[in-house]
C-alpha cells in the first residue's frame, strides 16, 4: 500500500474565534449536519487501527485541523500518540501535524508538541492590522496571544511555521508582512488565498482580485531571492515548491501538482472526504467504522474527485507558463476566483530570478 496522508478534525468545525473568512464554517454548512462535536476515543481507536491496516508498514501522517482541534484537549491527543505506539507493530513512519490558531495552547501543550515530533502550522495574518479579520467572540484581535504562542514556541524547541490566510488587505501590504514575520524570525511561511464561499461572488477586502495577487506575488518573491543570495533564506512553501518544480524536482504541496491526489479527511464521527476543503455529503466516502480505506480508495466518489482535477482547460494547453502554474493549482482556488492572470504576471516577471536557484541541487524545502 502506498503512504497514507490522513487529516484529522477532533474537534469538527468546533472553534473559540470567529475569524470573518473561516472555509470550515462555509464548508459544514454546505452538508447536512454542521458538526459533529468531539471526536470518541473509541472512534479514534478505529481510525488508527485502520490507516495501520492501510498503510501496511508505510508511512502515515496524522494531521490534526478543524475548525480549532486542541478543543478536544490535550487528554486527546495524549491517547491518540499512546494507541499509535501500541498498535504500529508494522513500524510504520509515523509523522504528526497539527494547525491551530494558538490561543488554547499554553506550556503544557507546548511539551507535547515537542516530546512527540509535531509540526505545528500557527495561524497568523502578519502585524496587528494584517491580523483584524482573525477575532474572538468579543470582536478583539487575536494578534498578542497568538505572538506569546509563538514565542512559547521557541522557549520549548517547538517545530512551528507560519500560515496565512491572504486576504486583499494582506495582499496590498505584503512587503509589509514577509518584512514583520522577518523581524519576529520566522523562518517557515505558508500564504493560502482566501477563499470565497461556495456560490459567492462578492467582493471585500476579504478576497484579492487577480491583479493584487499578482502584484502580492511578484513583489514577495523578490524579496525572497533578495534574501536568499544574502544567506537569509525564508522558506516561503508555495514559492519553494514552484522552484522544485523549475528544477524539475518532486513538489509536495498539493496545489501545486495541478490536481487532487489520494488523500482522506476525517471528521469527529469517522466520515471520511477526500479533501478538507470538500467535507460535504456530495464527497462523503464512508464511515471508518462501518468501512476501511482500501473500500473507500476504490470507490466511484473518490476515483472521480481525482478524474475531475485531471482536466486542463483549453486555455492552458498552449500557455508557456502552463509548466509552472499548473492551470491555477488547487481547484477549490480556482472555484473562488480566476488567478490566471496574477500567475501570467508572475511568471513572465520572475522566471528570470529563477535562475538563481539553477545551481542549488537538491533544493532543499
Amino acid at each position: 500500500m502506498p503512504p497514507l496522508s490522513l487529516m484529522i478534525k477532533p474537534a469538527s468545525s468546533l472553534c473559540n474565534l470567529s475569524c470573518e473568512y473561516c472555509f470550515y464554517k462555509d464548508v459544514s454548512e454546505h452538508r447536512e449536519h454542521l458538526g459533529f462535536g468531539v471526536m470518541e476515543k473509541d472512534t479514534a481507536e478505529v481510525l488508527i487501527e485502520k490507516a495501520l491496516q492501510y498503510a501496511d508498514g508505510e508511512n502515515i501522517s496524522f494531521a490534526f485541523q478543524g475548525g480549532e482541534p486542541t478543543i478536544a484537549g490535550l487528554d486527546f491527543f495524549n491517547f491518540f500518540v499512546e494507541t499509535v505506539k501500541d498498535k504500529n507493530v508494522k513500524n510504520s513512519k509515523i509523522f504528526y501535524g497539527i494547525q491551530t490558531n494558538g490561543t488554547l495552547v499554553d506550556a503544557e501543550w507546548a511539551r507535547f508538541f515537542h516530546e512527540n515530533n509535531f509540526l505545528v502550522g500557527l495561524s497568523l495574518d502578519g502585524d496587528f492590522d494584517g491580523n483584524k479579520f482573525r477575532k474572538k467572540p468579543s470582536g478583539d484581535n487575536s494578534f498578542y496571544k497568538i505572538l506569546t504562542t509563538a514565542e512559547l514556541f521557541k522557549r520549548h524547541n517547538v517545530d512551528f511555521n507560519i500560515l496565512t490566510v491572504l486576504t486583499g488587505f494582506c495582499a496590498d501590504n505584503g512587503e509589509k508582512v514577509y518584512k514583520f514575520f522577518r523581524s519576529k524570525g520566522f523562518r517557515y511561511i505558508q500564504f493560502i488565498p482566501c477563499l470565497k464561499p461556495f456560490d459567492s461572488h462578492e467582493e471585500s477586502e476579504l478576497y484579492m482580485t487577480p491583479e493584487q495577487y499578482g502584484d502580492f506575488l511578484i513583489k514577495v518573491f523578490n524579496l525572497y531571492v533578495k534574501d536568499y543570495v544574502r544567506h537569509n533564506y525564508i522558506s516561503i512553501r508555495q514559492f519553494d515548491n514552484w522552484v522544485r518544480l523549475f528544477l524539475r524536482q518532486p513538489v509536495e504541496q498539493c496545489g501545486i501538482l495541478g490536481h487532487c491526489t489520494h488523500q482522506y479527511v476525517s471528521e469527529a464521527n469517522g466520515n471520511i472526504y477526500p479533501c478538507d476543503f470538500y467535507c460535504t455529503d456530495e464527497y462523503f466516502l464512508g464511515n471508518i467504522l462501518e468501512t476501511d480505506f482500501a473500500t473507500m480508495e476504490k470507490s466511484e466518489t473518490a476515483k472521480n474527485f481525482i478524474k475531475e482535477s485531471l482536466k486542463i482547460p483549453e486555455k492552458c494547453k498552449n500557455c508557456n507558463v502552463f509548466g509552472l502554474c499548473r492551470a491555477g493549482g488547487c481547484k477549490r482556488t480556482q472555484v473562488s476566483e480566476n488567478y490566471c492572470i496574477a500567475y501570467k504576471r508572475f511568471f513572465t516577471s520572475c522566471l528570470p530570478l529563477f535562475r538563481v536557484f539553477i545551481n542549488e541541487k537538491p533544493w532543499s524545502v
